[in-house]
């Protein structure tokens, strides 16, 4: 069965443990890089054409707007095709309690029908939010399985929580 993981992630200003933190690299980003060593599926970033702010609170009220008003922002890329994947990881931050709205653009305009798509997300507290709903809704034709929700400020030492989710023995 061959993989894929399309994640969206934001390095910048992020809201880590009660407190606005610089990060190098985006939370889910790093866990989508761990899925991808256990895994060893192919890796697509999801990113807008214009990204969101760097300052995290321009960042929120930007995702917000883009949430009130059912955005569909431009991407930067899209993968080429699905077709040869059988099995897609699909990482996101939660924002406002789903996905990202650039989540929602690619989820729009690819196909997966007869694909399985197993989400995770990152959060500071709000776990998967509506998000799986959103996915079943968008996704329609796949088997969506149940989403992995990470926190954040603990990302780094997720390996465990990740392996039994894809069901990897612990080495």
């Amino acid at each position: 069965m061959s993989s894929i993981i399309l994640y969206f992630s934001r390095a910048g200003e992020n809201y880590v443990s009660g407190a606005i933190r610089n990060l190098t690299k985006g939370n889910t980003e790093i866990a989508a890089e761990m899925i991808q060593k256990l895994t060893g599926a192919d890796l697509f970033k999801i990113e807008p054409s214009v990204e969101y702010s760097y300052h995290y609170n321009e960042c929120i009220e930007e995702a917000r707007q883009d949430q009130k008003r059912d955005a569909r922002p431009e991407l930067a890329a899209y993968p080429q095709q699905l077709e040869g994947y059988d099995e897609i990881y699909l990482g996101y931050p939660n924002y406002w309690g789903t996905m990202p709205m650039p989540v929602f653009t690619l989820l729009d305009k690819m196909d997966f029908t007869g694909k399985t798509v197993r989400p995770f997300c990152t959060h500071e507290g709000s776990g998967m939010g509506r998000s799986l709903q959103d996915i079943k809704r968008l996704c329609k034709g796949a088997v969506v399985e149940e989403g992995l929700a990470i926190c954040g400020a603990k990302v780094q030492t997720a390996e465990t929580d990740i392996r039994k989710w894809l069901n990897k023995d612990l080495e």
